[in-house]
């Protein structure tokens, strides 16, 4: 069973969303740390970081491995082994915020703060909700081979992101 739940999301103006993930991990906030802010960590289940500065004001260049895209930007926000926020091109504001509980497990606090249309909303929210269940595979020691990936969970997820918002609207 997956540790990884739904997402919310909310409009903040025309065509701009805040997509929010928390997550419950049983992974120490060292783990998790380095699998958000280092390009060992970040390939075994985000994306390869060609650039990674890892600073305040450091320029980052991130490669998803599953579709190809790249963006670039910078380290927005940098608070060791609390937060890591980068702002990228094309995909906006990404922020982790860590809390350690007890010592090991630690919560992820994430937001993801970008702009377009609903559609491309709920591509995201299924994407960052795959990227998540990675995350927790390469904690446990399986790292994605993104040679074998392909797009039917996030097809599924996207589908039930897309339920999800019809059933909101419905009640």
């Amino acid at each position: 069973m997956s540790l990884v739940s739904h997402a919310t999301s909310e409009r903040r103006g025309e065509n701009h969303w805040l997509l929010r993930f928390e997550l419950h991990l049983p992974y120490s906030y060292e783990a998790l740390w380095h699998a958000v802010t280092t390009p060992d960590g970040l390939r075994g289940w985000l994306a390869a970081a060609d650039v990674l500065e890892r600073h305040l004001g450091g320029a980052v260049t991130l490669r998803w491995l599953n579709t190809a895209t790249v963006a670039s930007g910078h380290v927005s926000a940098w608070d060791v082994e609390r937060v890591a926020e980068y702002t990228l091109a094309g995909l906006g504001r990404i922020r982790f915020h860590l809390e350690a509980v007890g010592t090991d497990s630690t919560v992820i606090r994430f937001v993801n703060e970008r702009g377009g249309s609903d559609e491309a909303r709920l591509d995201c929210l299924a994407a960052w909700h795959e990227h998540f269940e990675l995350l927790e595979a390469a904690l446990s020691g399986r790292p994605t081979d993104w040679s074998t990936w392909t797009d039917s969970r996030w097809a599924g997820l996207r589908a039930s992101y897309a339920s999800f918002g019809q059933a909101r609207k419905a009640s």
